[in-house]
């Protein structure tokens, strides 16, 4: 199957998560996407482990983000490598880097220079706080920017303290925004010839994550969100019955609904708390809770039984075990197998993205640091 990026040359000047991942989305689309790498070491994230969790000597981490690209080692303080790069450069579509504001000033392979060498580069810049302002030298780092942009206080119960979300979500979701802004500057490119600056960060994607709550918080006289005070409550804006509930087996999640008909199906009188709709969120700590006493009467499959032919929206509550094994989970095709090498492999996941029904998939592992240096040497005429 041809894929939409094909023809189209990456080179990723990253590190860890954020510009990696995005490199990640552009392989899966077509893209031939090149890592740049330190001789020494490379990128950090070859150390950086999951559960300490390693093939060979790379992190299991590392070979998730890194799939299906190429690696070339290069010194960007050795002028000799510097010339060449800079040879790869004018022929690249497209070029990201994370480094902190002014490092690449230094060694010139800022905006404006590569410009000059490639006045047709898109060129994506990943930055924790943005390139101006007092947090412009500041590293990123995805649990540090959660803290500081509101997210922790939207999870858990108003006395738990500071939730932060279990995954790296500035990071994944700056990766993201980078990937559409590069697409984007492709197509604006077709139009102008000309070159297009990309810059986004960790802080303003994990603000944009939060457009809906922080839109309600700008507009609701500076009131701060109000977790609720009952276990299993999943949204700090919304009324009951929105949450997860405890029962006899497991748990059952309950989204948006009409309270009568739910407590009506269920035998769970409501009515000294639900004596008008506005009751729904004033009330909601109380309602929560009395749902949470009739929920533990009985295993979430007579409760679903109940729920579900009368379209009330719930399901069950599963952990991975359970969620990969589900008909629905392995009818989406998912899963992919990462072709190591030596008769190793590994499993990951796919893009989620179809093509005229097709999926993503490329079996190329990530590259051991600097294998590709001579092919791409010779191809390049950068010796």
């Amino acid at each position: 199957m041809s894929k939409p990026l094909e023809g189209v040359l990456v080179l990723e000047f990253c590190q860890f998560l954020a510009g990696p991942s995005a490199g990640l989305k552009l392989a899966d689309l077509g893209a031939r996407v090149i890592k740049i790498e330190r001789p020494k070491g490379g990128d950090a994230c070859r150390q950086l482990a999951i559960k300490n969790l390693f093939l060979e000597d790379d992190s299991l981490l590392f070979h998730t983000i890194n799939r299906n690209k190429e690696s070339y080692a290069a010194d960007l303080k050795n002028p000799e490598d510097l010339s060449k790069l800079k040879k790869l450069i004018a022929k690249a579509d497209i070029m990201t880097h994370n480094f902190r504001p002014g490092v690449m000033e230094k060694i010139g392979l800022d905006y404006e220079n590569v410009k000059a060498l490639n006045p047709q580069i898109i060129y994506g810049m990943v930055t924790g706080y943005g390139t101006k302002g007092p947090w412009k030298n500041k590293p990123g780092q995805d649990l540090l920017v959660q803290s500081v942009s509101g997210l922790t206080y939207l999870s858990g119960a108003d006395v738990d303290g500071p939730v932060p979300f279990g995954l790296s979500v500035s990071d994944i979701m700056c990766g993201n925004h980078l990937a559409q802004g590069l697409m984007a500057g492709l197509i604006k490119r077709a139009r102008t010839q000309k070159s297009v600056l990309v810059e986004v960060s960790l802080l303003e994607s994990i603000l944009d994550v939060q457009f809906e709550v922080l839109t309600t918080y700008l507009n609701d006289g500076g009131k701060l969100p109000e977790r609720s005070s009952a276990r299993g409550s999943a949204h700090a804006y919304l009324s009951a019955p929105y949450g997860m509930y405890e029962t006899k087996n497991g748990y059952l999640a309950l989204a948006m609904g009409n309270l009568e008909s739910i407590s009506s199906l269920m035998a769970c009188n409501i009515a000294d708390l639900y004596k008008h709709t506005n009751a729904a969120f004033d009330n909601r700590d109380q309602l929560i809770l009395r749902f949470a006493e009739t929920f533990k009467t009985e295993n979430t499959a007579y409760w679903l039984n109940i729920l579900e032919p009368n379209g009330i929206w719930c399901a069950e509550v599963l952990n991975y075990q359970q969620a990969t094994e589900l008909k629905a989970y392995k009818a989406l095709d998912i899963e992919q197998q990462i072709d190591l090498g030596n008769g190793k492999s590994m499993k990951t996941t796919a893009s989620p993205i179809r093509l005229n029904g097709n999926k993503l998939t490329s079996p190329k592992p990530a590259p051991k640091l600097g294998f590709n240096n001579q092919e791409i040497s010779q191809e390049f005429g950068i010796n």
